[in-house]
């Protein structure tokens, strides 16, 4: 069943729950995303990320098929495009299909955010589909700017209850300790609950975890219990099949790439099935 995200996170917030959005990048992952989903019978998000999509794949290539494996799912599926930062490049997804996009200016000041957003509302209205955006600005773990999200990039808890009274987004991406990437091994983050708290008191609206990847379990029960009701993961289903590619092929490199390739994202099913279970979506379809 495909959808926008609107139905599917108004659900998880009457009924106090999350639903994983999972980054995937070709048919492939995308495919392993819907098969967990479906093994849990659980609403699931294809997040593709805004910079994936230019690189590899461009949506008027990548979305049609996307969309009829969503199609035929038994399950509540969307399309997302994730930190959609290209206006262009957004508007031409909501051409070739997205069920709901990430309009992504936090790098802007709050008013120039509110503005862009504004639009980008306006126009996902004509196509049916639903907007999320983010107000704070989260690091990132990896790369050559890496460094945790610090407190200047914390969302502005008045800030953000402004924006989605003014914008009418659909959902919001909180910056409350997360960071993008993968973190140093043992790391966990702090998360200042209270940011989400005092938002969802005052709007009642959807929230949005961004890096819930090596966020840790406990953060993640706590994140939904407070009024998260939509989770990030890309980096934790990533690494899962990279490390099974690596491993596979150390023990047989004449291993047959097709079926290396299929293998692959089938490893990384049960990660997405455990974010599921955390995040309380689990029998929510």
């Amino acid at each position: 069943m495909y959808q926008s995200m609107k139905g599917m996170l108004a659900k998880a917030n009457a009924e106090g729950y999350a639903v994983m959005a999972i980054n995937a990048f070709n048919l492939e992952t995308a495919r392993g995303v819907i098969a967990a989903a479906e093994e849990m019978n659980a609403p699931i998000i294809i997040d593709l990320l805004q910079d994936h999509v230019k690189a590899y794949f461009d949506c008027d290539i990548l979305t049609v098929p996307i969309i009829k494996m969503a199609q035929a799912a038994h399950v509540p599926v969307a399309i997302n495009l994730d930190h959609g930062h290209d206006i262009a490049h957004l508007k031409r997804c909501l051409q070739e299909g997205f069920s709901s996009v990430m309009c992504d200016a936090s790098a802007l000041s709050p008013e120039e955010n509110a503005r862009v957003t504004r639009g980008v509302v306006e126009l996902a209205q004509i196509y049916g589909a639903s907007v999320e955006a983010e107000v704070g600005h989260m690091g990132c773990a990896v790369g050559e700017d890496a460094h945790f999200t610090d407190y200047a990039m914390y969302t502005d808890p008045d800030v953000a209850i402004a924006f989605i009274k003014e914008t009418g987004v659909d959902c919001l991406a909180v910056s409350y300790g997360s960071t993008h990437g993968d973190y140093p091994e043992g790391y966990v983050p702090t998360f200042h609950f209270d940011i989400v708290e005092k938002i969802k008191a005052a709007t009642g609206a959807p929230l949005v975890l961004h890096g819930g990847s090596g966020a840790g379990d406990e953060n993640m029960r706590r994140s939904v219990e407070v009024g998260i009701n939509k989770i990030n993961v890309g980096t934790d289903y990533m690494i899962v099949q990279r490390e099974f590619v690596a491993k596979t092929l150390a023990e047989n490199p004449d291993y047959d790439y097709p079926q290396l390739c299929e293998d692959s994202w089938r490893a990384g099913i049960d990660t997405i099935k455990h974010y599921i279970e955390l995040s309380g979506s689990y029998g929510k379809a």
